[in-house]
């Protein structure tokens, strides 16, 4: 059998999860599977393209080796808290070492119902399935630290939601699912010595190196809030919006997870929203920092049985530590921006000078993914049409871009040194709204050539593809995507 398992979490206590098995589905029909993912995995590909290795990905067959666990986490979900919310249409199959020596998840979504599944069907509709696959490899190929997709199922059922839609089953692999919402889910329970585990197996799991004698939970602390100030800097500096920020939805490992109403932006507003449910734009774009900053107060919140002797010396202790989470993550957003515009010098002039391009194109909600592309082309060609074309006013750009070259010369960067750093940070193509709702809908009846190209392009984010130049633009305003749903 191709998968080596070696199941670490499942041998926790029984409160970390409940055992359950996948319910198998009718009729399921591979979608994709991806094989350089397994290669790292250190998994047999060949057998995965088996009808046996489809019942593995349908959930149809539990393979040697798997212990199938549902998780149990807590949440706040929209700002308020539930206690109890775990894995309601998730079951983790187990773990593996790939060939990086890198200790994975492998869990499947749409599995069937567990007892976390609050009266739901357990089931994923086909249209998250795809979209789930396609934007977190997107993701992947874009540099950002996220889940991965290994396969993508039909599963030949139907689901009900606002009306019956195909069902699908995704097989998800992360460095772990551990969320702040797991240690949400002990804290609230004041079951402290499940939360001591949970501590100490997350430092093992995701932070060997931490230096924090004596104060396990305070090195948490600090490992994770490097790791999310870091991580919501990329998601800004593609255009990402997660949509739900939740407690649950946050990993402890530093990792994008739980791709439900996500976006990328296409006219840049710093207060765009998509997620239908997200009515007050809690998550909206400009808001993911202060949103990840909340969510670490949550965190400390829940880490305080552990963080000192004395809840005042331990508040102090965690309050001292969340002042240090701006401090991390502005450089890191600055410096993203800053190397947008092809301008490495981290200065607070760089910075006024990327800003000011920002606030032009807010004010002209002008494409986010193609200004900063065809900036870098104007080093290259010489020619400012096409950057300009994108601003229904270009006089303040033509200002702008007298400024950026001046700055650019004073710093003695050379066209060629910022024309090759932009065009390592800035992609031409991103996964669009509209272009994922064609996929879903060709996947709905069963074509799915649309999702197979557009994963194509979307694996070269960076370079120039002229045979699939029509995934570069921006919808046509009869195309545009107005709400992305959760499919829950």
């Amino acid at each position: 059998m191709p998968i080596a398992f070696d199941n670490t979490y499942a041998r926790l206590p029984s409160a970390f999860y409940e055992r359950v098995s996948p319910t198998p589905v009718s009729a399921p029909r591979l979608i994709a599977f991806n094989r350089d993912l397994a290669e790292t995995l250190g998994i047999g590909g060949d057998f995965f393209e088996t009808e046996k290795g489809l019942e593995v990905f349908s959930g149809n067959f539990i393979p040697p080796g798997a212990d199938p666990i549902a998780t149990a986490y807590s949440g706040h979900q929209f700002g308020g808290f539930s206690p109890v919310l775990g894995d309601g249409r998730a079951i983790l199959l187990g773990e593996v070492i790939g060939t990086d020596g890198i200790r994975r998840d492998i869990q499947l979504k749409g599995p069937g119902p567990t007892p976390y599944s609050r009266r739901g069907d357990g089931r994923s509709a086909l249209g998250p399935v795809m979209r789930e696959y396609l934007v977190s490899e997107a993701m992947a190929a874009l540099g950002i630290p996220t889940t991965r997709a290994l396969a993508a199922v039909w599963s030949g059922d139907r689901v009900y939601r606002e009306t019956p839609e195909p069902g699908g089953v995704f097989t998800r692999v992360a460095k772990s699912h551990l969320r702040i919402g797991t240690v949400q889910y002990f804290s609230a329970r004041e079951d402290f010595e499940s939360l001591r585990i949970l501590v100490d197996y997350t430092l093992a799991r995701h932070y060997p190196d931490a230096n924090e004698t004596g104060n396990p939970a305070l090195a948490l602390l600090k490992g994770v809030m490097s790791q999310q100030a870091s991580l919501i800097a990329k998601w800004m500096s593609v255009g990402f919006i997660h949509g739900v920020m939740n407690t649950d939805n946050m990993s402890l490992s530093g990792e994008t997870i739980d791709y439900g109403p996500c976006a990328f932006m296409d006219g840049y507003n710093p207060a765009r929203k998509y997620s239908y449910i997200d009515r007050g734009g809690r998550y909206a774009f400009a808001n993911q920092p202060s949103i990840a900053h909340w969510n670490l107060t949550r965190l400390a919140e829940a880490l305080l049985p552990l963080l000192a002797d004395t809840e005042e010396k331990a508040i102090t202790l965690a309050q001292d530590t969340l002042k240090d989470f701006p401090a991390q993550f502005e450089p890191a957003y600055k410096k993203v921006f800053c190397e947008k515009i092809g301008l490495n010098t981290g200065s607070d002039d760089a910075w006024e000078i990327s800003q000011s391009l920002l606030d032009l194109m807010a004010a002209q909600e002008a494409d986010f993914t193609l200004v900063y592309r065809h900036l870098s082309d104007i080093l290259i060609s010489g020619d400012n049409s096409l950057f300009l074309a994108l601003f229904p006013d270009a006089a303040p750009l033509e200002i702008w871009l007298k400024e950026w070259q001046n700055y650019r010369q004073k710093a003695r960067i050379t066209e060629q040194e910022a024309a090759t750093l932009m065009k390592s940070v800035n992609p031409i193509f991103i996964p669009r709204n509209h272009r994922i709702e064609e996929v879903i809908q060709a996947g709905r009846k069963g074509d799915f050539e649309p999702f197979h190209r557009l994963h194509q392009v979307l694996k070269r984010p960076f370079e120039n593809q002229p045979e699939f130049a029509e995934f570069e633009s921006p919808p046509q305003p009869h195309e545009m995507v107005a709400a992305t749903f959760c499919g829950t």
